[in-house]
């Protein structure tokens, strides 16, 4: 069995596990259900409970948890009465459980490399807690300059298949993104990594404001990508003075019903997650509600439009 259709069986066991208003697809030519996720990364200013609340309330349905030091989702910070708790708490709420965000470059010295490793063990052991039917994939950026690729991209292929002994262990999907401002930034760098590693539990997540303003299209990069991508993060982006800066997504052109229908003929069934940048976040007027009713306001409507399913 091929790591889309494990990852695919697991997240729709999952959904039905959590969220009893998704209807799991069956099969490899199932309807291209796309739930509507929002990053909780964009609620670090909140309580986990109240950020839950909110996106229930709001619509979405379901969310990705930050692992990262000081958010709610910290490892250590997760009893195991917390994590049962979590667990419940998501039930009760009708939310799925689409992903869990870490931030893991593999880009330092070797110190750093161990540290990250044992980061990495922490949050598979949290997935594997929080849904152990089927662990939410987890998703990293890899880090390092953006003219550092050839520098970098033996050392990130290596240590990929250090992480990609970890990930079959506990039998959980990583899932690292192309970032523009890191050295892995090219769809063409994301597949070479992929057929160094060789791995079913190393694949890519998707997010095209990384692409945005370049010269690479949702069309193309979808259809590049399509075989590796197990989760999709969206937000978009504005050239403001030639520079290309992170805004909600609907707010920067991106055309949702365009990428929904690309990424569902191609093959990918999975969560459509909200990230907002921390280019959005830090701003003096940031408000983590009103940033969650705008995006959702912005984007739910093309799944209509796209003729997508979010159940």
């Amino acid at each position: 069995m091929n790591a889309r259709a494990l990852t695919r069986r697991r997240f729709l066991a999952r959904t039905a596990a959590t969220l009893a208003v998704m209807s799991p697809a069956h099969g490899q030519d199932a309807r291209p259900v796309m739930p509507f996720a929002y990053s909780l990364y964009g609620m670090r200013s909140l309580t986990l409970d109240n950020a839950l609340d909110a996106c229930a309330k709001i619509g979405y349905d379901a969310v990705e948890l930050a692992l990262m030091p000081g958010y709610h989702a910290e490892p250590k910070r997760l009893g195991k009465d917390e994590r049962r708790r979590l667990r419940d708490r998501l039930r009760t709420l009708r939310l799925g459980l689409a992903g869990l965000m870490e931030n893991l470059p593999l880009h330092g010295d070797a110190q750093t490399h161990r540290d990250h490793l044992t980061r990495l063990q922490a949050a598979l052991e949290l997935a594997r807690d929080l849904a152990p039917d089927g662990p939410p994939i987890l998703e990293t950026i890899l880090g390092g300059g953006v003219n550092d690729w050839d520098k970098l991209r033996r050392t990130f292929a290596d240590r990929l298949g250090e992480w990609a002994r970890v990930a079959e262990r506990f039998k959980t999907v990583v899932a690292v993104k192309p970032h523009r401002g890191n050295a892995m930034n090219r769809p063409e760098h994301a597949l070479w990594l992929m057929e160094q590693v060789k791995s079913p539990w190393i694949q890519l997540a998707y997010d095209y404001s990384h692409f945005q303003h370049r010269d690479l299209t949702i069309a193309d990069t979808v259809k590049a990508l399509a075989r590796h991508i197990r989760f999709v993060h969206i937000k978009d982006t504005r050239l403001i003075e030639k520079r290309a800066t992170f805004v909600l997504p609907g707010d920067g052109g991106v055309d949702y019903p365009a990428l929904l229908r690309a990424l569902a003929d191609n093959g990918y069934r999975g969560p459509i997650c909200v990230e907002v940048s921390g280019q959005v976040s830090s701003q003096k007027d940031y408000d983590p509600l009103a940033a969650a009713r705008r995006a959702y306001a912005n984007v739910a409507p093309a799944y209509a439009k796209a003729n997508v399913p979010r159940r």
